[in-house]
């Protein structure tokens, strides 16, 4: 199955108001902020991983 990499209006939007929000941080916010998303990522990672294990 291919995946779709692009992103709908909504997630483009989504995505310029986070763009403008991270311009006001400092570095050291910016890298929090950097390492939470990832961390926020695996975990959807996971819990995809997880639900596709009880489709199979």
């Amino acid at each position: 199955m291919e995946m779709p990499s692009n992103l709908s209006m909504e997630q483009q939007f989504k995505l310029q108001v986070l763009r403008e929000q991270v311009k006001g941080l400092s570095r050291e916010e910016a890298q929090e902020y950097l390492v939470e998303v990832l961390r926020q990522s695996m975990v959807k990672e996971n819990l995809f991983k997880h639900w596709m294990k009880g489709k199979i």
